[in-house]
């Protein structure tokens, strides 16, 4: 279910099994380079999508998890892995992800407080209007 919010996941909690997020759940890994929508009958049956970042510098992951939201409505669980950075936090939330693994240098505590940094944005993204749609600019 789509809620504006992200879980944020310490690279270390996938390696135990009693914290792995893929625990008990149908998750369908998609390929950094691969078309989500080939995908479409296993969608239908997943609960987690996990993309991949192979580099933070590749964003083709932020544009499959866009495709998944707007265009194929996935409402589950879209996960970041690979080369997350506490930067790409906002971006990654605000482009549909509601889940991601933090590389194993990156403070989960840092990655929470920049994401309450800002609480509104003029430009729209997957979840909300842009503010001056929905008369926010006064």
């Amino acid at each position: 279910m789509m809620n504006n919010t992200i879980e944020l996941i310490a690279a270390r909690a996938i390696n135990t099994p009693a914290n792995s997020p893929n625990e008990a759940q149908n998750v369908l890994k998609i390929a950094n380079d691969s078309d989500v929508a080939a995908h479409g009958q296993e969608l239908a049956s997943a609960e987690v999508v996990e993309l991949h970042f192979p580099a933070f510098t590749d964003g083709r992951a932020f544009s499959q998890a866009i495709q998944l939201r707007k265009r194929l409505a996935f409402k589950g669980d879209i996960r970041a892995t690979g080369d997350v950075l506490v930067d790409q936090i906002v971006q990654m939330q605000r482009s549909g992800f509601t889940s991601a693994v933090l590389r194993e240098d990156q403070s989960l505590e840092h990655a929470t407080k920049l994401l309450s940094h800002y609480t509104d944005f003029y430009q729209g993204d997957v979840a909300n209007q842009p503010a001056f749609a929905v008369g926010k600019l006064a």
